[in-house]
């Protein structure tokens, strides 16, 4: 596909099509309950590889998403500045450095924890609050009081996308921001990133339940036409479409930095392994691999909450729950604790439009969104769907995916610890001072635990694993791996941003035990009404 100047995007379910990148940004999810896909996945230029090879994180991203977004929406120096701004906030010089992580092997981590919440997700919401910012002073500008356009903000969270967004967003102008997080089921650092914010616009809201209850109370706020009416919903999970087009950035530019290492040879394949749980960041490669990354596949994994691999291992069924029809599991990897992988209806989308017999491209598209609507609904009614043969053939030409337990996750860690020294580390890499021993946090150990599965299977072909989280943001899975190993100290991974953190003055307002969803709609109004009064 090739890229058009006016990028233009759709709703997997079909009820919006032809909106301009700032719609799909500022609505999030649209009215349809679909997700925003580009129209056209555009293609890599024919001499990217040795025009971009030096180049710096902010300088790809910048081609990247030019490639995305028409210059009449976002001026290319406007872009460029969104950009460079939301990576200044990074530790890291190389921004998503990778790091050899058992050179004999081919295996690498790329380690996407540098970003000012010690998470991968800084790198899509950084910027997705910058883009926020920004469409918000051009809508904004000589306009005061009630004629100013507002945005709320409201997402869920396993942990890390809420601090994520909230740092991203905290002290804007003319935005408030809600998260829900499920009580007692993030860790404790994550909890205290989230709720030790106290700036007026930043709303904590726990649920008594799991991730999935949080989620579900978002999709029904957005699709209740009263509420986007008077408040202006946006959204900043992964069905926002910015974040996926933010993180295709760190595949391209880890791809250029493994070109550069020692025996790296052009005809040798290559492989991206990621802990996948809503399917956001892996789905980021494959628009990459389908811009013309030469990634031979892309392999998920996933903890015991595996709809994903199930739907690889059972030839297309994608179903909730286990066979017993058990509901989420509570994992030492809490991000993932996830029953639906959201952003996987947008690779069905380009499944089921690849695969369809239609003549025209427009017949196509209207035939992706039927599939897809009939499917969701399914899900939504039996609790599963089934794939045609054909859209799961193409699924399986560019993934794979591994389920690593509870037990093999710890196992994996205290193994990493013991066996891996990277010499080429650099600050804020989870290594430990006294050994040298990497310590991984336990969604990269089940990364890594993927992907020497994967280099079993493909000997000599390189590898890189995602690294999500910096170790410290889960102390209870470190400790219970690595207590008692030599040399292991928690102090030292300790982060100084997290040292008082727990004990720092929060604010949360606990949604009652039952409640709906519209309980949880009054509940916003009321602190936007209370933030607006300024009794916040």
């Amino acid at each position: 596909m090739s890229h058009t100047l006016s990028q233009k995007y759709l709703s997997t379910r079909g009820a919006s099509y032809g909106l301009s990148f700032e719609d799909v940004v500022m609505k999030g999810l649209a009215a349809d309950g679909g997700l925003f896909v580009p129209e056209e996945i555009p293609a890599l230029p024919a001499n990217w590889e040795s025009e971009w090879r030096d180049l710096s994180f902010e300088e790809l991203a910048f081609r990247i998403m030019s490639l995305y977004i028409s210059e009449s929406e976002i001026p290319r120096e406007d872009l460029k500045d969104i950009i460079n701004r939301s990576y200044a906030t990074f530790r890291h010089s190389e921004r998503t450095p990778l790091v050899e992580l058992d050179g004999k092997r081919n295996l690498h981590l790329l380690e996407l924890f540098h970003g000012p919440t010690f998470a991968f997700k800084d790198v899509a919401l950084q910027f997705l609050g910058n883009l926020f910012e920004y469409f918000l002073v051009r809508r904004n500008q000589g306009k005061e009081g009630k004629d100013r356009h507002r945005i709320v903000v409201i997402g869920a969270t396993s942990g890390d996308t809420g601090s994520a967004a909230i740092y991203g967003l905290r002290g804007k102008q003319d935005v408030s921001i809600f998260i829900l997080y499920p009580d007692g089921k993030v860790s404790p650092i994550q909890a205290a990133q989230m709720s030790s914010i106290l700036d007026p616009n930043v709303h904590c809201l726990t649920v008594e339940g799991s991730f999935d209850d949080c989620q579900d109370f978002v999709k029904a706020l957005f699709a209740d036409p009263e509420l986007n009416s008077t408040h202006n919903l946006a959204a900043v999970n992964s069905i926002n479409w910015a974040r996926i087009l933010a993180q295709i950035t760190y595949y391209i530019h880890s791809y250029l930095a493994l070109t550069k290492t020692p025996g790296f040879s052009k005809e040798s394949k290559m492989r991206f392994v990621v802990p996948s749980g809503n399917f956001g960041d892996i789905l980021a490669g494959w628009f990459a691999k389908r811009m013309g990354l030469p990634a031979d596949r892309l392999v998920i994994a996933t903890n015991e909450n595996d709809i994903l691999d199930r739907f690889f291992r059972t030839g297309g069924s994608y179903t909730k729950g286990d066979s017993k029809g058990a509901g989420v599991k509570e994992t030492h990897s809490p991000a993932m604790d996830i029953l639906v992988s959201s952003n996987f209806e947008r690779l069905l989308w380009f499944l089921a439009f690849q695969t369809s017999d239609a003549s025209t491209a427009d017949e196509q598209r209207k035939q992706a969104c039927e599939s897809v609507s009939s499917w969701l609904n399914q899900l939504k009614t039996e609790g599963g769907f089934n794939v045609p043969k054909a859209v799961f053939e193409g699924a399986q030409a560019e993934f794979e995916s591994e389920r690593v337990s509870n037990d093999e996750t710890i196992a994996q860690l205290r193994s990493t610890y013991q066996t891996s020294f990277p010499s080429n580390l650099g600050p804020g890499s989870a290594k430990s001072s006294k050994t040298g021993g990497y310590i991984l946090d336990p969604h990269t150990a089940i990364g890594v635990a993927a992907s020497l599965r994967s280099i079993e299977r493909n000997p000599g072909v390189s590898h890189i694993s995602l690294s999500t989280a910096h170790p410290a943001k889960f102390a209870s899975a470190v400790d219970l791996a690595l207590t008692g190993e030599d040399g292991y100290d928690f102090s030292e991974v300790l982060p100084k941003e997290f040292i008082g953190l727990e004990q720092r003055e929060k604010r949360v307002t606990p949604v009652g035990p039952g409640a709906g969803w519209q309980q949880v709609r009054e509940l916003v109004k009321n602190e936007v009404e209370q933030e607006l009064q300024g009794k916040r």
